[in-house]
């Protein structure tokens, strides 16, 4: 194989497919790259047999051809090769030269079959979605997915289609996040659990464009997403997801309007006064037009003051500050508004459409050493 590629077209597709390169793997070729000359085009490829990314650059091709390289070394030669033409030439021993300029490396490759492809993914029932729409809902909910292993499926989002509308949930036993957004066409209904880990490298390569769509496939066992030249491809998580219809109550006892930007920075400050570790609570005593924030650790002690509206019983409730903070910096608008019942019950912060949704529980109070 040769071809003679950009050096900033080998970089962009190697940025996107090394998502997918298997870093705790006994298979050295799970480690590699695959790159393919043929007449369509220059195809890189990555898959660690969970998550697989396709992609195609433009190049010349001289010799059609395939070949494996490891992609760290191969990733790393190629940010630190001048900002020119790169030719990439293959032995049939696998030795691979890559030249640029007046510099010239060489490095080993494997055989091109030894790779594991991707999955064959019927494009059929083809599901549009604006690239905007789906960045944005990883972005509004994939901070409460759990990295808890012994629980896959709160590693994991689930995914509600039903006739023009995507429902994305996501949970970790202390809060849930859920977003809603409208799709192009109308959809049979269809429910598919997708790994958290996807989803956190699509919306690092996706260029969430407006104008531009993300298509989905969806299998008994997997999902496909394919935008520009990129076709990623995940294995679904099995198993039926959790009912969370009977914790997300309209009931409340008592409801604030709050300046968001506000609370985010008082929250903000409360965490330079606890570590991870304490888990020590940030206080809140809600009062007719006021909330006084507290928060006491080993470290200090800060208070503060919010002016907010507030409709119902006046209230003490503590929360784990950075749950806070997580959902009110993927929220747009300038007022939020929270809906409680107790200082046990959890916290709802939600607009009037539902569009969002964001249920976080308490912490107690008793010990928060205030």
């Amino acid at each position: 194989m040769k071809i003679i590629c950009p050096k900033s077209q080998f970089l962009h597709g190697v940025n996107i497919v090394s998502k997918a390169v298997s870093t705790k793997t006994t298979m050295d070729i799970l480690e590699c790259i695959l790159i393919e000359a043929y007449d369509g085009g220059i195809k890189l490829t990555a898959n660690d047999t969970e998550l697989g990314i396709e992609t195609t650059i433009t190049g010349d091709i001289v010799q059609p051809g395939k070949i494996a390289l490891e992609a760290k070394l191969f990733s790393e030669i190629i940010k630190k090769i001048p900002d020119n033409d790169v030719i990439l030439e293959t032995e049939e021993n696998g030795n691979t030269s890559i030249r640029c300029e007046q510099i010239h490396c060489n490095i080993m490759g494997k055989q091109g079959d030894d790779f594991s492809h991707l999955p064959v993914i019927e494009k059929e029932n083809k599901i549009t979605v604006s690239q905007y729409d789906l960045k944005e809902v990883i972005r509004q909910t994939i901070f409460s997915v759990s990295d808890n292993e012994n629980n896959k499926l709160m590693t994991g989002e689930l995914f509600q289609i039903e006739d023009n509308q995507l429902t994305v949930t996501s949970l970790d036993g202390h809060r849930i996040s859920v977003r809603k957004i409208a799709l192009q066409d109308n959809y049979p209904k269809m429910e598919v659990i997708v790994p958290g880990k996807t989803l956190s490298e699509i919306s690092k390569i996706l260029p969430g464009e407006a104008k531009d769509s993300v298509n989905m496939y969806i299998t008994d066992k997997h999902i496909l997403f394919e935008f520009e030249n990129t076709l990623v491809v995940s294995r679904l998580l099995e198993g039926k997801f959790y009912n969370i219809g009977q914790m997300l109550s309209t009931d409340y006892e008592t409801k604030i309007v709050i300046n968001k930007l506000e609370l985010l920075r008082c929250l903000d400050r409360s965490t330079l006064f606890v570590k991870e570790s304490d888990k020590k609570p940030i206080i809140l005593k809600i009062e007719d037009g006021k909330m006084d924030l507290m928060i006491s650790s080993q470290i200090g002690s800060m208070q503060d003051q919010i002016q907010m509206e507030k409709e119902g019983k006046d209230l003490i409730i503590g929360f784990n500050p950075k749950f806070l903070v997580d959902a009110l910096r993927v929220i747009d608008e300038e007022e939020i508004t929270m809906y409680m019942i107790n200082s046990i019950a959890p916290c709802i912060i939600r607009d009037e459409q539902v569009s969002y949704l964001y249920l976080i529980l308490p912490i107690n109070v008793n010990n928060s050493g205030i």
